[in-house]
C-alpha cells in the first residue's frame, strides 16, 4: 500500500496525538490532571504559609510589660536581659521617654555609648527634660573618648547635682587632671550619697588602680554590700580578693557576678585570666568564647586565647589569634612580652629583638625582659648589643646564672674569664635596689607633684639608696607609708630599705603588713625570706603553704618548696614537685636538673639521678653545683671513681664549699 496522498493534500503526521496536544495548549486548555495538580499545589503552599505564620510570627510587644521586665532584670543584675527588654520596649513605643531612658541606662552599663546617646536624643524629642539626660549623656561621650563634648555637657549641669551628675563630672574632670582628682571627687560623692553603688564601685576601682589596696577593699566591700546582685560591684570585689588573698579565693566572687549576668564582659575576661593562671585552661577557654559572644572581636578575649595556645606550645595558632586584636592592646607590657615570645619561638629573632626592645624601653628595670632581649640579640649575631642589654644585671651581686651565661657568650675574650668564674662559683650575692634611669632632681619634682602616688616616690627612694643616702631613703620611705598607709608598694619599699641597711628583723613588720593587703608573689618571697633570716622556719612554711594553696602554678613558690623538701630529705615529695616544674619549664634548666639529680639520688634511684646529673653537667660543666650534683648521682649509681673526680673538680671550682666537701667526705 502506498503512503502517498493525493496532489495538494497535507502529509500525514507520524505523531497525531502530539499534534492534538499542541493544539490544546495553544487554546489555553490544560489537561484535567494537570489542572488538578496545580490547584492542589497552590492550596498546599497557602496552608504552609499560614502554618509558618502561625508558628513563627512573634506576638506584638507590650512596651509597658517589656519596660517592667527590663526594670526587674536590672534589679536582678542581669544587664544583658535588661538591655534586650529595653530595646524591645523602645522599638514598640519609639515615642516613650521612659523606654528610651531605660535603653540609655542599660546601654551605658554595657559600654555602648553610641546607642546610649541615640536613645537620649529620642528621649529629649519625646519630652524628657534635658536635666534628666545630662549625667547619662556626659558618661556616654566620656566613654566614647569625646572629652570636649562631655565637658560641654558637664558645664550645663545645674548647681544642685545628684549622685549621677557628680560622678559623671568627676570622670570627665579626672580625664584631664589625673586619678588623684577622681578619687577626691568620688570621695565627696559617697560622702554626700553614701548609698550610691556606682560611686562606690568607681571609687574602689580608682583606688585599686592607684595601689591603695586598703581603700579599694573598703570601697568594694561597701558596693557589694549595697548591691549584692550587681555584677560590676561583684567583679570589683573579686579583683580585690584576688590581689589580697589569691586566685582560688577570688573565683567564687567572679562566679557570683556571672550568675547574675552570664555575659558580663569584664567579669568574663578577668574570670578567664584567673582560671588560666590557676591551670584550668579548658575552663578559661570556654570563658573567653562567652566573652566573644558578649563582645564580638573582644581584644582581651583574643589575647587570653593566645596565651592559652602559647602555654600549650601551639605558637603559630597563638600568633594568629593574637593578630585578631589588631594592635588594640599593643601598649600593654604583657602583650608585648607574648608577641616577642611567639616570634622567638618560631625562629624569627629579628622580630623578637624589635618587640622586646620596646618592652625594655617601657620597663628598663625588668630583669626578665633584659634576659629575653639579650638572648634574641645573640641569636641575630649582635653580641655587643646583647652585652649592653645585660650590663645593668651584671653590675649586681645577685646576677643570675642564666644572665651570666648569656653575657659570657656575648662578651669579648677579655671579659669571658671573669664571667666564667662567677658562673662556676654559683654564688648569688645580696639583692640590691636598682639604680633608677632618671636623675634624682627629676624624680623629686615628679614625687612632689603627686605626693600620694607611690610610683614617683619609689623612684626617689631607689635613687637615694643607690647613692648611699640610707638615712634619706629611710625617711622618704617612712613618709610614703604615712601618706599612703593602704598601699602595699609603700610598705614593701620601707621594708626593702630596712633590709638593705642591715635591719632585716625590722623589715618583717612592713612585709607582714604588705602581705595583709596584697599577698602576691613579690610580697610572699620577701616575707618568707625575712622569716628565714629571723629563724622563724614555721612561719615561713605557713606563708609559703598559704600562697601555694591559692596560686598552685607559681614557679618561684614551687621551686622554693622543692628546695625545702630536699633539705628535709622528703625525696618523693621533692621529685613530684620538681617533675611538675620540669614539665612546665622544659629540659634545659640547669638548677632544676641539679635538684632532680639530688632528689632521685636521695630516693635511691641512681639510674635516673645519673641521667639528670649528666644533662646538668653537660649544660654547665664549669658550674660547681652541677658538678657536685653529677657526683652525687654517680655515687648513688655505684660509680665511685667518677663521683670522686667530679667532687674534686667541684671543690676546685668552689674551694671550701661545705656541702661539696661533705659529699666528698661521705664518699
Amino acid at each position: 500500500m502506498s503512503d502517498a496522498a493525493g496532489p495538494g493534500a497535507p502529509a500525514a503526521s507520524p505523531y497525531p496525538m502530539l499534534r492534538r496536544k499542541r493544539r490544546l495548549w495553544r487554546r489555553g486548555r490544560l489537561p484535567l490532571r494537570v489542572r488538578l495538580v496545580a490547584v492542589l499545589a497552590a492550596i498546599a503552599l497557602a496552608v504552609g504559609a499560614l502554618l509558618v505564620q502561625l508558628f513563627t510570627a512573634k506576638p506584638p510587644v507590650d512596651p509597658v510589660l517589656a519596660l517592667r521586665k527590663a526594670s526587674v532584670a536590672l534589679e536582678a543584675g542581669n544587664y544583658h536581659a535588661a538591655h534586650d527588654q529595653a530595646l524591645q520596649a523602645a522599638a514598640a513605643a519609639p515615642r516613650s521617654g521612659p523606654a528610651q531612658m531605660m535603653l540609655a541606662r542599660t546601654s551605658l552599663l554595657l559600654g555602648q555609648g553610641v546607642t546610649a546617646e541615640a536613645a537620649l536624643d529620642r528621649a529629649l524629642a519625646d519630652g524628657v527634660p534635658e536635666v534628666e539626660t545630662l549625667a547619662a549623656r556626659a558618661e556616654a561621650r566620656w566613654s566614647l573618648g569625646n572629652l570636649a563634648g562631655a565637658q560641654e555637657v558637664v558645664d550645663r549641669m545645674p548647681a544642685q547635682q545628684d549622685a549621677a551628675m557628680m560622678r559623671a563630672a568627676a570622670q570627665v574632670r579626672a580625664a584631664r587632671a589625673g586619678g588623684a582628682t577622681l578619687r577626691r571627687m568620688l570621695q565627696a560623692v559617697v560622702a554626700r550619697f553614701p548609698n550610691d553603688v556606682r560611686s562606690w564601685t568607681d571609687l574602689g576601682r580608682s583606688r585599686f588602680g592607684a595601689g591603695d589596696m586598703l581603700g579599694a577593699s573598703e570601697a568594694a566591700a561597701r558596693a557589694a554590700a549595697l548591691a549584692p546582685a550587681d555584677p560590676a560591684a561583684l567583679t570589683l570585689q573579686a579583683e580585690v580578693v584576688r590581689a589580697r588573698y589569691g586566685l582560688a579565693a577570688s573565683l567564687p566572687w567572679f562566679e557570683a557576678a556571672l550568675r547574675r549576668d552570664a555575659y558580663y564582659h569584664p567579669a568574663l575576661i578577668r574570670y578567664a585570666a584567673t582560671l588560666g593562671d590557676s591551670g584550668r585552661s579548658s575552663d578559661a577557654l570556654a570563658a573567653t568564647r562567652r566573652a566573644l559572644v558578649s563582645e564580638p572581636g573582644s581584644p582581651e578575649a583574643f589575647y587570653l586565647q593566645a596565651v592559652i595556645a602559647a602555654r600549650a606550645g601551639r605558637f603559630a595558632l597563638a600568633e594568629g589569634v593574637l593578630e585578631q586584636t589588631r594592635g588594640a592592646l599593643s601598649y600593654r607590657p604583657a602583650v608585648v612580652l607574648l608577641n616577642g615570645l611567639l616570634a622567638y619561638a618560631q625562629g624569627r629573632p629579628q622580630r623578637a629583638v624589635r618587640v622586646w626592645g620596646r618592652l625594655v624601653a617601657m620597663q628598663p628595670m625588668n630583669v626578665a625582659a633584659r634576659r629575653l632581649l639579650a638572648a634574641a640579640q645573640i641569636a641575630t649575631g649582635d653580641r655587643p648589643a646583647a652585652l649592653a642589654t645585660l650590663r645593668p644585671i651584671l653590675s649586681r651581686a645577685d646576677a643570675d646564672g642564666y644572665a651570666l651565661r648569656l653575657a659570657a657568650f656575648a662578651a669579648p675574650a677579655g671579659e669571658v674569664a671573669g664571667l666564667v668564674d662567677r658562673i662556676a662559683q654559683a654564688h648569688v650575692g645580696e639583692a640590691a635596689i636598682f639604680r633608677p634611669d632618671r636623675p634624682l632632681g627629676d624624680l623629686t619634682i615628679a614625687a612632689e607633684t603627686s605626693p600620694t602616688d607611690p610610683t614617683y616616690a619609689l623612684g626617689v627612694i631607689r635613687a637615694l639608696a643607690s647613692q648611699g643616702d640610707r638615712a634619706g631613703a629611710l625617711a622618704k620611705a617612712q613618709a610614703l607609708v604615712r601618706a599612703t598607709p593602704g598601699a602595699p608598694a609603700a610598705l614593701l619599699a620601707y621594708g626593702d630599705v630596712l633590709a638593705t641597711i642591715g635591719r632585716p628583723a625590722e623589715a618583717l613588720g612592713p612585709y607582714a603588713r604588705a602581705a595583709d593587703l596584697t599577698f602576691d608573689e613579690p610580697t610572699m618571697l620577701r616575707l618568707v625570706d625575712g622569716y628565714g633570716r629571723a629563724g622563724r622556719a614555721r612561719d615561713a612554711a605557713v606563708a609559703l603553704g598559704l600562697y601555694l594553696s591559692q596560686n598552685p602554678q607559681s614557679v618561684p613558690a614551687r621551686r622554693l618548696l622543692a628546695r625545702w623538701q630536699l633539705a628535709a630529705g622528703e625525696w618523693d615529695a621533692a621529685i613530684e614537685t620538681l617533675e611538675g616544674l620540669r614539665m612546665q619549664l622544659g629540659p634545659d634548666d640547669v638548677a632544676l636538673l641539679h635538684d632532680l639529680a639530688l632528689a632521685y639520688a636521695g630516693a635511691g634511684d641512681g639510674l635516673v639521678a645519673r641521667r639528670y646529673g649528666a644533662v646538668a653537667y653537660g649544660l654547665a660543666p664549669m658550674n660547681a653545683a652541677a658538678a657536685d650534683a653529677y657526683g652525687v648521682a654517680l655515687a648513688a649509681a655505684g660509680e665511685s671513681d667518677g663521683a670522686r673526680q667530679l667532687f674534686d673538680k667541684a671543690l676546685a671550682l668552689a674551694p671550701g664549699n661545705p656541702v661539696i666537701a661533705g659529699h666528698r667526705a661521705a664518699l
